[in-house]
């Protein structure tokens, strides 16, 4: 399609997305970005958040991340994220357990390693509940 982009979402285990789109939208370690059809060539960095990309359709389809990195070349986008989990497969009790057992864990931790580690574990289950519900 003559005002679309090639975006490829992968994580280790597999390839979450492949396919033309409209946009491509990603938590950038620097602040939210999006990218259109002649975006200028980039190399960004992601955090833990959720990436979005609207199809030439018009629908639009999310992944929780983990984090990774974004290579905008010729009006091709390529994500390697840690992790790319669609919103649809989200198992939201699972999430909602494992934030829960996080804060719970965070409350007993000693150290400041130990803090960071739940913390970031934590930031994980609530991005994947945020996707999963849509309320990004």
């Amino acid at each position: 399609m003559a005002d679309s982009l090639l975006v490829e979402i992968v994580s280790p285990d597999r390839t979450a997305y492949r396919g033309e789109a409209r946009s491509f939208r990603a938590p950038g370690a620097e602040g939210a970005f999006e990218v259109l059809r002649g975006h200028a060539p980039m190399l960004a960095a992601t955090r833990v958040g959720t990436v979005e990309v609207t199809t030439t359709t018009g629908d639009r389809v999310r992944f929780a991340t983990s984090g990774g990195f974004v290579e905008v070349l010729d009006d091709h986008v390529i994500m390697l994220a840690e992790t790319a989990e669609p919103a649809g497969d989200i198992d939201v009790e699972r999430a909602r357990a494992a934030e829960e057992g996080a804060a719970e864990r965070l409350a007993a931790a000693t150290s400041p390693e130990e803090r960071a580690a739940i913390e970031a574990e934590r930031d994980r289950a609530r991005n994947r509940l945020r996707t999963a519900m849509g309320t990004v």
